[in-house]
């Protein structure tokens, strides 16, 4: 047995390292948190890495995860060595395939990050929901604990399941170890070799459909024959537990690491015992040991094959004393008697005991119940307080732990102060970092460095919400001489080192409840070294006192500044971490730290890696102890999440979430439907910014560009009489309006939120006016915060005191004029100069108090719907956007069904008030269903009717009237908008996509391209553009971007758009009003640059402007209503190319690295790709300069288009 390589990696890798090694084809799609699988595999792949039998695995990615099983269907029947990644709702549409491989006894391994499934709310976080919903597929379910026995699993799945040709379902839990970072021992070639029969490989490709011999498979069966083929597979089951705990044993022969189907862990005596499967086991583990020592006699059983469930293993690893059972399920069957894991455990056991062979002389009292659901904690004081539940004399079933439930009250309650002694010896460290500052990637180059460079045992987990960025991020890490269970956070009073990487933390969080006796604390601060002291709370002052904690601070974003870094601070702060923690010598970890750079940086950007060791050498210089003063000086304490006069629910649900608190929140206080309050983003005011806009009056032209752009709602314009600005504050801003359109008495204020501002810049990047005389200074200049905070602040709570312009009296055309309506999307938690959010923006001022939102599963869902707040916001009417977030694939489908809804009930409506007609103002039912809501006008007068019908209904006691009463608001215009990402609209959601725009229904379909799947990673799809390097295409895309607008034209009746804000403001803003008038499916697809690009935020308009001029993105308006007008339906609003389309890529990391790694491709994709910019751009032209006529149809005129460019 030889020495095995020791490697850092987590459960994620840990899965696709076998997988690619023993198969031929992988079929991927992205879902978060299995994405990580699919991106390796495909990596590997196109640097041409070989798998056991000396070829490159094909990757293939595809439409949905549907495609994907399908795809995987095919090559299984083939013959080939197949596989695939998934989670969550990923893996429920592959269940009808599933079905059919286990049918047909296909030979092939699933590899399942477990997670959360959709229920009342998304969440992206790790339990069996997914898994257990396949738990009838026929497929094998083997369960592993951690990134080791991922490895480890992955083989010994494949292997049984070659031997046996039962399918496995080989699963982990999503996150806690699919991210989990820890150093594990690897699996030599040889290993594989001897685990891997040749003959079963063979077997299975000899089962191929192949014309050479012929066979037919997947017929249609009826009653007299399907339940006996159904029956005929049953010797395979059972001789797969048998076949699985065979392997087990061969592994362990080779490895050294054994495993049972059921692992028994504990006295042998136990009296006591739980029974459970995934991460949580070794949690239990820990802890029994702990009790063990301490004299208690208790056990556990670590379920390893869940499926075939082999009962007569279950009670051979019970011990015969056991008279207390607690089964605790990772999932939760709404209406059973019991989640699914207890009730097999509980039906084995009773057949067992109740056999005339029973190894109990009483039957064990058994137990449910459930913990840990999406992710939530699961600590030994958890597993503690279940052992002594199963001393009492009155048992809880169904119990929950971890949560407090004050509605049916299951939950038990535990000790959080209980530990066991696993980490006496180990270091623990916390950092707190931002979402998208590279507190993260550094931390995990951190484990990486001390995992490959020492002996120690290594751990690492990351805790961040779903937001984009700008959230807070938590990163655990333990390092120690013992192999470490703990799949659990550090808890209060044991870290040994915790580091702020913000200093706006100082404010929010009690970070040092973490430290330990003698931590050591980073703080990263714009404070000079002798005001630091003074910045902390009296808490936090106290508490170093106490602890006797050390106190070492840097300003980062200084260092970074200086050494050409910008705004990131990630290597900076890991070089602090290495200089003071002692974990490694200081030279060897610098060392470690530069060839980490390298690693990163070194292939794709010389100047990266230079910038990075100039940073690192400068942060030991700037890196200060501070002496800690034997009392306190300070009266801060730590702000209010939220004001008092916050609304209720905001005051105790979601104030407690932003602090922190959401653990702690009984189940009482959430709505059982999922229904939340609107506006609640106003309320978690995140002081990102270093810098906000300053506005200068007297320069400014009041364009209203920074108000179109700002990603996040915080610069606002609005117009107020004069007079009513009496009692404003003497630094509040407002000129006279200019301009024609509004009256000379009123004044024109642009007032920024500076708590909720991220500081991306773009409204001064998009500012025209610079000063003659100082061309440096603009109407809108960035400046340091510090200064202007408190000021600024005053002013904008001022801001919203004054009443909204009325939207009647507005030129909604014009930027201006459309920029004074109130947003109601603002402060949302997408990433800093989001390319995004603008347009989400721009259409709530238009329409946002009409809007009915399908939003599509994607980064629009997530910043837009992910607690604990959320940007949709309402006007002082009380309306707003109305919002819901169905799935991922068919979100086209869910908008469709609500405009249905709201169709039939207007008709219902209209209907009724016919028949209520001779009870009613006749004239104003005449009006009510006759009634012009083409303009805010007559909106206005429809709903001031709806009132008056609402009146008048009061009076008639009839089921009619009570049944329109409830129906009238329908009589009112609503505007469905369908939305989402590219990964929706051009792969998963395009078949519901395409019905819809074939329905002829009044829809809007707003798509936010950002051409690859932004929220899951930046993966390919099929608006990726040809050459550009995503995850699934490390070597370069090599076909073209799917043409959506194109196809969305062959309908007759679709208004098509295809805009860039930082392109053509006006031509944006003309398409969103065009859309929404259009009676019939509109379309508009919104280039939307991403930091998945490769790019910096801050340059958000210069590369849209880029895509615009080098005919990358041309802009255009597709109006087919201009058809019956016997006019040109197709309208270019963008000029033929002026720049070779280089120009725009070059600049772009996602097209400009292909040059460092694949330079021959890059070139050849780089003219294939100038072609297809300037045959579509001729293509469009020729389309605007036909001739239309009134019978000519749009598919008839296009095909005479694309003939004419043919013979061109």
């Amino acid at each position: 047995m030889t020495k095995p390589v020791m490697l850092t990696i987590d459960g994620n890798q840990a899965a696709a390292t076998v997988a690619h090694k023993l198969n031929e084809v992988i079929a991927i799609y992205p879902i978060t948190p299995a994405s990580p699988m699919g991106e390796a595999a495909d990596e590997w792949s196109s640097r041409g890495q070989t798998n056991l039998w000396g070829t490159v695995p094909e990757i293939i990615e595809m439409q949905s995860e549907a495609g994907a099983a399908g795809a995987i269907h095919g090559a299984l029947q083939a013959g080939a060595l197949t596989t695939t990644f998934t989670a969550s709702q990923g893996l429920l549409l592959m269940l009808p395939n599933m079905y059919k491989i286990a049918g047909e006894l296909s030979p092939t391994v699933f590899h399942i990050a477990s997670r959360s499934i959709a229920c009342q709310a998304l969440s992206i976080f790790g339990d069996h929901s997914d898994v257990m919903a396949a738990r009838m597929t026929g497929f094998a379910m083997l369960s592993a604990n951690s990134p080791q026995e991922v490895m480890d699993f992955a083989l010994i799945a494949t292997a049984a399941s070659l031997e046996s040709r039962i399918p496995v379902l080989h699963f982990f839990d999503g996150f806690r170890t699919s991210h989990e970072l820890a150093k594990i021992s690897t699996i030599d070639d040889s290993v594989y070799q001897a685990m891997i029969d040749d003959d079963w490989v063979q077997a299975h490709r000899s089962r191929g459909l192949s014309p050479e011999h012929p066979v037919l498979r997947g017929s249609s069966q009826n009653p007299d024959v399907y339940f006996q083929a159904r029956e005929s597979v049953n010797p395979y089951y059972t001789n797969m537990p048998a076949i699985m705990q065979a392997t087990m044993d061969k592994f362990a022969s080779l490895t050294g690491r054994q495993y049972q189907l059921f692992d028994y862990i504990g006295d042998p005596q136990a009296k006591h015992i739980i029974i459970l499967m995934g991460s949580g086991a070794e949690t239990v583990e820990e802890t029994v040991d702990y009790l063990l020592n301490q004299g208690e006699t208790v056990g556990a059983i670590k379920v390893r094959l869940y499926r075939p469930f082999s009962a007569e293993a279950l009670i051979a690893a019970i011990p015969a004393s056991c008279s207390h059972i607690a089964v605790l399920d990772r999932t939760k069957e709404p209406g059973a008697d019991g989640e699914p894991l207890y009730k097999d455990v509980l039906t084995a056991i009773a057949q067992h005991h109740h056999s005339s062979e029973s190894k109990f002389t009483e039957m064990p009292k058994i137990i449910g119940g459930r913990y840990g659901l999406s992710s939530k904690e699961f600590t030994p004081a958890m597993v503690k307080a279940v052992f002594d539940h199963l001393t009492q004399t009155l048992l809880k079933n169904h119990f929950t732990i971890g949560i407090n439930d004050d509605v049916e009250f299951h939950s038990l309650d535990w000790n959080p102060d209980f530990r066991t002694d696993a980490h006496l010896h180990n270091f623990q460290a916390v950092f707190y970092g931002l979402g998208s500052d590279g507190t993260v990637s550094a931390n995990k180059n951190s484990i990486k460095i001390i995992g490959d460079s020492t002996e120690l045992n290594a751990q690492g987990y990351f805790v961040y919400d779903s937001k984009k960025s700008g959230a807070v991020t938590v990163s655990h890490l333990r390092f120690g001489s013992k192999a470490i269970h703990s799949s659990y956070l550090i808890a209060d009073n044991d870290a040994n080192f915790v580091a702020c990487h913000q200093a706006v933390f100082l404010s929010r969080y009690h970070m040092l409840d973490l430290a330990a006796d003698g931590a050591v604390f980073l703080l990263n601060s714009p404070a000079q070294k002798a005001d630091i002291w003074s910045t902390l709370s009296k808490k936090m002052q106290q508490q170093m006192i106490d602890k006797q904690i050390k106190l070492y601070c840097i300003d980062a974003y200084a260092v970074a500044e200086k050494t050409g870094m910008a705004k990131r601070i990630n290597t900076i702060m890991q070089t602090c971490f290495f200089a003071i923690s002692g974990i490694l010598p200081q030279d060897q970890a610098i060392s470690s730290i530069k060839q980490a750079v390298e690693k990163t940086y070194g292939r794709k950007n010389k100047r990266m890696v230079e910038l990075n060791f100039k940073a690192i050498d400068e942060t030991l210089a700037c890196l200060h102890l501070i002496e800690i003063p034997q009392q306190i000086s300070s009266q801060l304490e730590l702000q209010a999440t939220v004001a008092e006069s916050a609304p209720e629910f905001v005051r105790n649900v979601t104030a407690k979430i932003i602090a922190g608190q959401g653990n702690s929140l009984p189940v009482s206080l959430f709505p059982a439907d999922g229904s939340f309050p609107l506006g609640t983003a106003a309320y978690e005011k995140r002081n990102l910014a270093l810098e906000i806009p300053v506005w200068e009056k007297d320069l400014c032209t009041q364009c209203g560009k920074c108000v179109m752009v700002c990603p996040h709602g915080v610069i606002r314009s609005k117009l107020v009489p004069g007079k009513e600005l009496t009692t404003a504050p003497n630094s509040f801003k407002h000129t006279q309006v200019l301009g024609k359109d509004f009256p000379a008495e009123l004044e024109i204020s642009y007032q920024v939120a500076p708590e909720d501002c991220t500081g991306c810049s773009l409204c001064v990047d998009i500012c025209p006016i610079r000063d003659k005389s100082n061309a440096s200074r603009k109407a809108l200049n960035m400046a340091e915060i510090q200064h202007l905070k408190q000021q600024e602040q005053e002013n904008w709570d001022y801001f919203l005191s004054l009443a909204e312009y009325d939207r009647r009296q507005i030129k909604a055309s014009t930027i201006k004029g459309s920029m004074l309506m109130q947003p109601l999307f603002e402060f949302s938690g997408a990433c800093a100069g989001c390319g995004e959010t603008p347009y989400l923006k721009l259409a709530s001022q238009l329409f946002g108090d009409r809007m009915v939102v399908a939003n599509a599963t994607g980064c629009s869902s997530i910043y837009g719907g992910n607690l604990p707040t959320t940007p949709w916001a309402k006007n002082a009417e009380g309306r707003g956007p109305a919002w819901n977030n169905s799935l991922f694939e068919d979100n086209a489908e869910f908008g469709l069904g609500m405009r249905v809804a709201i169709d039939k009930h207007s008709e219902f409506a209209r209907e009724l008030l016919l028949q209520l007609k001779p009870q009613l103002d006749n004239t104003l039912v005449d009006k009510l269903i006759n009634a012009d809501q083409s303009d805010e006008t007559g909106i206005y007068e429809q709903r001031q009717r709806v009132e008056l019908l609402s009146q008048q209904l009061a009076a008639i006691d009839t089921p009619a009237a009570t049944q329109l009463a409830k129906l009238a608001e329908n009589l009112c215009k609503k505007s469905v908008w369908i939305i989402g990402g590219d990964g929706w609209a051009y792969d998963i959601g395009y078949g519901g996509l395409d019905h819809v725009l074939a329905s002829g229904r009044n829809v809007n379909i707003l798509v936010l391209d950002t051409e690859v799947y932004s929220n899951t990673g930046g993966q390919t799809s099929k608006a990726t553009p040809r050459g550009a390097v995503a995850k699934f295409s490390a070597s370069g895309k090599a076909t073209a971007k799917k043409d959506l607008a194109l196809l969305a034209m062959d309908y007759e009746n679709v208004y098509v758009a295809h805009v860039a804000y930082a392109g053509k403001d006006t031509q944006t803003l003309r398409a969103f009003l065009e859309a929404e008038a259009h009676q019939g499916p509109s379309l508009i697809i919104a280039y939307s640059p991403c930091i998945a690009h490769g790019i910096d935020l801050s340059n958000n308009h210069q590369q849209q402007q880029l895509a615009v001029k080098s005919g990358h993105w041309p802009l255009f308006r597709f109006n087919p209503t201009r058809v019956k007008l016997g006019k040109n339906p197709m309208h270019l609003d963008s000029a033929p190319p002026s720049i070779p389309y280089q120009d725009f890529i070059r600049t772009e990391t996602r097209f400009d690295m292909l040059w460092q790694t694949h330079p021959e491709d890059a070139e050849k994709f780089l003219a294939q790709a100038q072609q297809d910019v300037n045959h579509r751009y001729h293509y469009y032209q020729q389309l605007a300069e036909l001739d239309w006529s009134d019978s000519a149809s749009v598919a008839a005129v296009k095909a005479t288009g694309k003939q004419a460019s043919r013979e061109s």
